[in-house]
């Protein structure tokens, strides 16, 4: 912990040094600093995993951290953050979750996610439609003013609908289409790479969790499958997520307004749930995007699943 805060600190020291340069080159400086530190994470990482924002990483973090607990015997309540388990049991793998984001700033690798190869990969993807939707939800409630000009989000305190927002290429749909395509597009390169998909783990958290473990080299348990997705339930972790139970984690499990459901980090977890923001022209133009330019190999086909 004392090692991230310090990371943090460095990073704030150096943005503060560079205040007098222009705006656009202090944002790349951002984004390399944050790149050259995922660079770090990936080159220990024992394993991956990729997905982009508000794809069901946090339910997936939780879920792991708790497997892993009831497996390895863990103390405490905490989640897996990158080698926080290794360091508390060397046979716990250090896994590096990541939304990909930064680390081509860095390596210089444009488009490709060459940096991956030779990596043990799990690749965590949802329903793009919803995985927008959930994004701008994400933007408008959550997410700090900083990231957002990070990551060419709309400015904050701006006013976007949720149909502009979804539709807008530098943060909405097309940018997340672009990601999918990108990683299917690297597949073929990737000699250890699993597939899950968010639809799939909702449907069939056991079986999914179970691969998901068992693609990690973790041992197979079943009372701690079973404890682990008991414990990772939507009522369980919106209960935790109001009790602040994993504070150590920053803002990533904490509501930043209890009256206002859609600020919370678990907010409706619906498998096609974005239909309810739109209209029927609105769904049908969102539907025909998704199916003409998603890659097919996460069987994803316009609105359904």
């Amino acid at each position: 912990m004392l090692q991230n805060v310090w990371k943090q600190v460095s990073r704030q020291v150096v943005l503060a040094l560079a205040f007098f340069l222009p705006a656009e080159r202090k944002v790349r400086l951002e984004r390399w600093m944050r790149g050259r530190e995922e660079a770090r994470k990936l080159a220990l990482a024992d394993a991956v995993i990729v997905s982009y924002g508000k794809a069901g990483r946090t339910w997936l973090r939780v879920m792991l951290s708790r497997y892993l607990k009831l497996a390895y015997g863990l103390p405490g309540e905490r989640l897996i953050g990158f080698d926080n388990f290794h360091r508390q049991d060397a046979r716990v793998p250090r896994i590096f979750f990541t939304h990909d984001n930064y680390l081509r700033d860095y390596t210089g690798a444009g488009e490709s996610r060459r940096d991956f190869r030779g990596k043990r990969v799990v690749l965590l993807v949802r329903n793009p439609q919803d995985t927008a939707v959930s994004q701008y939800f994400q933007w408008k409630f959550r997410m700090r003013p900083r990231k957002k000009h990070l990551n060419e989000y709309p400015e904050h305190g701006t006013e976007v609908t949720p149909y502009d927002f979804v539709m807008r290429p530098e943060s909405g749909l097309p940018k997340i289409l672009r990601f999918m395509n990108a990683w299917a597009e690297e597949a073929p390169q990737l000699e250890e790479l699993l597939i899950v998909r968010y639809e799939d783990m909702r449907a069939d958290p056991h079986t999914t969790l179970r691969r998901i473990v068992h693609f990690l080299g973790c041992p197979d348990d079943d009372d701690a499958v079973k404890g682990a997705v008991e414990y990772a339930s939507v009522e369980n972790m919106r209960k935790l997520e109001e009790k602040q139970t994993f504070w150590l984690a920053g803002s990533r499990m904490k509501a930043k307004d209890k009256s206002n459901p859609d600020s919370f980090k678990v907010r409706r977890a619906k498998v096609g749930g974005y239909r309810d923001y739109f209209d029927e022209a609105q769904v049908a133009e969102i539907d025909a995007l998704v199916g003409r330019e998603l890659s097919p190999l996460y069987g994803y086909d316009g609105g359904r699943s």
